[in-house]
């Protein structure tokens, strides 16, 4: 007898005389609870897994986002979710926040003792990636498997957090020799580099499942253009509007007679000289 409006619910058991009393919902309202409550039992109860994690939902937010309730969250499938209804699913779940520094209470380093990345290495790497890595890729985190990035593990690659990345199953299988390489650049984004018969060599970032990756600040200031320095010491008052003169705007001006130098002997156009008719009258 779950009544929401009971600060203590009977949950189990035969409710008291006092807790039937307080409970004013309809036949139809308390059989509509016991429903969701049974459902909510069957959800949580173990469903396997899939890509090595439990089947649940996976979502990417920010902490911005939760404190203002303002905002969207994105599955692990790419479905953009409002944040009312990310708070609202919450309720009712298990969370693991994503701490992006050292400090963190799972062991997301496993070096040489496993190949298979754990669920918590997976969960980071959906917070972090989003889903496949490779450009143009539109897989979400869900149909995505996880890839050694800088080296594979037959060629002694660690299964560490800062070596994987999201790769789904076709483009995971493009790695190798004559074939596409990885990458693992400062900034923790994994790069892919195609093979020479397809291009330069130029490596390539996929933001599409990250789009508010670019439209963060540089890291460092770009540097001063070396021409525009030259002109700011050849003209230093330049910037000032009470320093600038009619010879600086124009040094050689325009004068009368360059705009009409002679009159016309034509006279059909202007400035010639009038008609015979008319110089006679």
């Amino acid at each position: 007898m779950r009544n929401p409006d009971d600060p203590e619910p009977c949950t189990s058991g035969t409710p008291s005389q006092a807790q039937i009393d307080n409970d004013h919902r309809s036949l139809a309202q308390r059989q509509h609870d016991a429903l969701v409550v049974v459902g909510r039992i069957a959800l949580m109860s173990g469903l396997g897994d899939l890509n090595g994690l439990p089947v649940s939902i996976i979502i990417r937010t920010t902490l911005q986002d939760l404190e203002t309730r303002a905002g969207v969250g994105v599955t692990g499938g790419g479905t953009i979710i409002p944040i009312k209804d990310v708070i609202r699913l919450g309720a009712h779940a298990h969370h693991s926040l994503a701490v992006f520094d050292r400090a963190t209470g799972s062991a997301l380093d496993l070096f040489r003792t496993k190949r298979i990345a754990s669920p918590a290495q997976r969960l980071m790497l959906i917070a972090r990636d989003g889903g496949c890595t490779k450009p143009c890729c539109t897989v979400g985190a869900y149909g995505t498997q996880v890839h050694h990035v800088t080296a594979d593990w037959s060629h002694g690659g660690n299964t560490n957090i800062d070596d994987l990345g999201l790769a789904c199953g076709p483009d995971n299988r493009m790695v190798g020799p004559n074939g596409w390489t990885t990458s693992m650049n400062d900034r923790h984004e994994v790069e892919w580099t195609p093979p020479a018969g397809l291009d330069t060599g130029q490596s390539r970032i996929n933001y599409y499942h990250r789009p508010e990756a670019l439209l963060r600040p540089p890291e460092e200031p770009e540097p001063e253009c070396p021409e525009s320095r030259d002109l700011e010491s050849a003209e230093p008052d330049s910037a000032d509007p009470a320093s600038v003169t009619p010879e600086k705007l124009d040094p050689e001006p325009i004068t009368p007679e360059q705009i009409d130098p002679q009159p016309s002997d034509h006279t059909s156009e202007p400035g010639g000289p009038a008609p015979p008719d008319t110089q006679a009258a």
